[in-house]
């Protein structure tokens, strides 16, 4: 481009030449029409629409012209020169000398800076897209590391023998934790018919409307459609091809039942002290229920502090209540939370998928970042999070599914405040008729009392809708989510 300056006469040889040398190569896909637009509002200024056009053919021609081809090259500039008026002997034709200089150039520098602009944006998007690329590649490879640590680390939790497991975050505190358990025993009466009314309840949850299927035949089976069949025979009758399908059938078919996984995590640290026996009911319920629904639905728990404990693992369901004690420090919950979706698979679709959490929520801040990026996964699967709360004022982590069951309940036998069965007045309502019946003592039955008096386990409060909440599986008015 440097034959083209501020002193370059804007003549029409001059603007020809810019043309052969920017627009053609617009036209041969070499630059964008947005780039050249400026350029060419300059020549057609000066040479014209038609004259434009014919330059336009001449050098469309040259483009499918073999380059060794001299003779069909010679016969091109001939008919350039023919159109521009100049011989094609003769030599190059002066410019004007009153004629207007620099048009030319300035076009052609505005013609250059698109281009450059153009061509800087481009770099910088393929730059994005590298960097996007790679941070993809990035996160599935951490991904893939993730979830082989998880599964390690459920392989470990819920190995034979039932030793507590310190993850790694929690070994510069020593490598060596005492288990929280201090036993079992049998289940109460109550705790059998809570378990069983919760089961009753999360296969009323997942109950799905049978799907209809509606066809439209030319015979049957079907009910008989009379305008179709009217205008079959109307169709018949004109010696046209029939088209009309008068017999209308509708398909009936019940949708399978998708099989449960339910993963507890129990908070076993020195502040739910208070709320050890209850934490041991409730979990034994939903593990128990989730038993019960589905001979394919799995549960397991685990107790958390610094180390985690697995009280029941994956396809075992629970025989006895695991008791254990509330006295440790520590918050292993994101380690605890890998370990229940690698044993029980809480990211993978198919199932109806529930983390239940019971905790005061009360953690440090690196402790409770990992657990929340956790939750925030299991949410993006598709699993529902559920947060039990035994104290007045919790704090649960972001993303979760807030249940509060304070222990100091009015309404919960266990409670210095519980109202006495034998003088219950009319109207006074109880968490669940077989807990007073039972006599039932007040620590071991909270939870089921709680989780009973706010319609969780009784069929009086619509349980459907709220069991579908916490295993992401629809109520009997709407479809399943898997």
């Amino acid at each position: 481009m440097a034959d083209f300056t501020s002193a370059t006469p804007t003549g029409r040889w001059q603007a020809a030449m810019a043309a052969g040398l920017i627009l053609a190569r617009r036209d041969g896909g070499i630059l964008d029409p947005d780039e050249t637009d400026p350029l060419e509002q300059t020549i057609t200024a000066v040479l014209g629409q038609d004259l434009l056009a014919t330059l336009g053919q001449i050098w469309t021609a040259a483009h499918t012209t073999a380059d060794e081809d001299e003779q069909a090259m010679l016969g091109h500039a001939a008919a350039w020169c023919q159109a521009l008026g100049t011989d094609p002997a003769g030599p190059e034709p002066a410019p004007d000398p009153s004629g207007r200089k620099g048009e030319l150039a300035e076009a052609i520098g505005k013609v250059v800076g698109a281009v450059a602009a153009n061509e800087a944006a481009q770099a910088a998007a393929q730059v994005r897209i590298e960097a996007a690329r790679t941070a993809r590649t990035r996160a599935k490879a951490a991904q893939a590391a993730h979830a082989r640590q998880a599964a390690q680390t459920a392989e470990k939790v819920f190995a034979p023998g039932g030793r507590p497991f310190i993850p790694q975050s929690q070994r510069h505190k020593g490598r060596r934790a005492p288990s929280p358990v201090t036993g079992t025993r049998a289940p109460t009466p109550a705790e059998k018919a809570a378990a069983g009314q919760l089961a009753r309840a999360l296969r009323a949850a997942a109950y799905r409307e049978r799907t209809v299927t509606v066809t439209a035949s030319a015979a049957p089976p079907g009910r008989l459609n009379m305008r179709g069949a009217l205008a079959r025979d109307a169709q018949k009758a004109a010696g046209a091809i029939p088209t009309a399908q008068p017999w209308i059938r509708a398909q009936r078919r019940q949708g399978p039942t998708p099989p449960l996984r339910v993963g507890i995590a129990v908070d076993v640290s020195g502040s739910m002290r208070a709320a050890a026996a209850p934490i041991a009911s409730a979990a034994w319920i939903v593990a128990k229920a989730a038993a019960l629904t589905d001979p394919d639905s799995r549960s397991a728990t685990i107790a958390y502090r610094r180390s985690l404990t697995a009280i029941t693992v994956p396809g075992r369901a629970p025989t006895r209540v695991t008791e254990f004690d509330a006295d440790g420090g520590g918050h292993s919950l994101a380690e605890a939370t890998d370990a229940l979706t690698a044993g029980l698979d809480l990211m993978t679709s198919g199932a109806g998928r529930l983390l239940v959490i019971a905790s005061d929520g009360y953690y440090r801040p690196e402790g409770a970042a990992p657990a929340a990026e956790r939750i925030a996964a299991l949410r993006a699967a598709g699993c529902a999070v559920l947060w039990l709360a035994f104290d007045a004022d919790p704090h649960p982590l972001p993303g979760t599914t807030l249940l509060e069951l304070p222990v100091a309940d009015p309404l919960l036998p266990h409670s210095r405040h519980a109202p006495n069965p034998s003088t219950r007045r009319e109207g006074d309502q109880f968490p669940c008729a077989a807990i007073p019946q039972c006599g039932v003592d007040g620590g071991h039955q909270a939870g089921v009392g709680a989780l009973t008096r706010r319609g969780v386990l009784t069929q009086d409060r619509q349980p459907a809708a709220t069991i579908a909440t916490m295993t992401e599986v629809s109520p009997p008015d709407g479809p399943m989510r898997q």
